[in-house]
């Protein structure tokens, strides 16, 4: 199977070391990322909702997170971030010095060529300032997977995977063999380019992560010696059986020499402790929702109080927010550290999941203060 390698020579090199690993401010235990889905409450639009992450992302840049990665997501309308390649373009107009990335772009979505374009047009747009993440997972329900991908056979994609990524790789670094039917062609833009009369490299290709919430991705990021994201926000129970996994399996190679391995975390602070229980009360109805085949918009904490909650769906919430990181600022701060503690995780990426832009945005602040953060000059 083909690695990722084949970095960029010429010029200022890069290593992808130095474009994977985070630095560490204030008293976080490791850096701290931003996950954002986008979401749209009940009474707001899809514009209200990319406003604020316009807000999110400088307000993570002034404060020191290390990189903003937007989810795919279909057919759901309280989570808009369908087009992360779109969303990230009009927030690298936006920034400077973050990192802007996918988390992810489910890859059996689309073709390989379509991708590396795309992410090729973003590394062109904000040079140095591009992840890309991968996951195998549609992103949405089967019928709708259907309608993407063109085909009702949704298991060829996944376990394709391999294959497909390393097409894309090939595609990312120009390099497909001779003879192969895809040699002439180029991800544009791309290394292509440096070969052209008068061509310049750029020092820079975006990052390849592996995003997963079972074992299949920890295992294959490993064996390909590629940093790691997992989805504990919506997969705790398999956190550290993953990681752990990521480990054993993880091979040094052109991107790294040890394992770097982040999480997604549900964390929400709040100034009032019981605001915060108001808040997820309201964010874990929308996923009683989603999971029972009514997905919605993110209901009001009014809407989720006055909620009749059924046995089983009062267990399911009970279940879903006993991972959610919440409360007040030093509440929070403290779930976070010990969860680092637990995990060994080397970044935690935290995503706020609430009602309003308000209250996501004041959450950044209160445990971008409780660590310790950067402020803006």
């Amino acid at each position: 199977m083909h690695l990722v390698r084949g970095r960029p020579t010429g010029g200022t090199h890069v290593t992808a070391g130095d474009e994977i690993r985070g630095t560490t401010h204030g008293t976080a235990p490791v850096p701290l990322s931003v996950l954002d889905l986008v979401t749209v409450g009940a009474g707001r639009t899809a514009s209200d909702a990319l406003a604020t992450s316009v807000e999110l992302a400088k307000l993570a840049e002034g404060r020191g997170f290390h990189r903003y990665w937007v989810a795919e997501h279909h057919s759901m309308p309280g989570v808009a971030s369908s087009s992360p390649a779109v969303i990230l373009a009009h927030l690298a107009a936006y920034t400077d010095r973050i990192r802007l990335g996918s988390g992810g772009v489910m890859l059996p979505n689309h073709a390989p060529l379509v991708i590396a374009e795309q992410f090729g047009t973003l590394e062109a747009m904000a040079p140095g300032r591009i992840d890309l993440g991968l996951g195998r997972a549609p992103g949405t329900d089967g019928a709708t997977a259907a309608a993407l991908r063109r085909t009702d056979h949704l298991n060829e994609g996944a376990d394709d995977f391999p294959q497909q990524l390393a097409e894309l790789t090939r595609f990312l670094d120009d390099d497909f063999p001779d003879g192969h039917p895809y040699r002439r062609i180029h991800a544009v833009p791309g290394p292509v380019q440096a070969t052209s009369p008068g061509g310049v490299q750029s020092p820079h290709r975006p990052p390849v992560w592996l995003l997963g919430s079972s074992g299949f991705s920890a295992r294959l990021a490993g064996m390909l010696g590629l940093p790691f994201a997992f989805a504990h926000h919506f997969s705790a129970q398999n956190t550290v059986p993953a990681l752990d996994l990521y480990r054993e399996s993880f091979r040094p190679s052109e991107v790294l020499d040890a394992p770097y391995a982040l999480i997604g975390v549900s964390a929400l602070a709040t100034d009032d402790e019981k605001e915060a229980r108001r808040q997820v009360l309201a964010a874990a109805l929308n996923m009683v929702r989603l999971r029972t085949g009514r997905p919605g918009l993110v209901p009001t904490p009014e809407e989720a109080e006055a909620y009749d909650f059924s046995p089983m769906e009062r267990e399911f919430v009970e279940s879903w927010n006993a991972n959610v990181v919440h409360g007040t600022a030093d509440e929070v701060r403290a779930g976070l550290d010990d969860l680092q503690k637990r995990t060994g995780a080397d970044e935690l990426m935290l995503t706020a999941n609430a009602h309003g832009g308000d209250v996501r945005v004041r959450s950044y602040e209160l445990i971008a203060d409780a660590y310790g953060l950067p402020t803006p000059a």
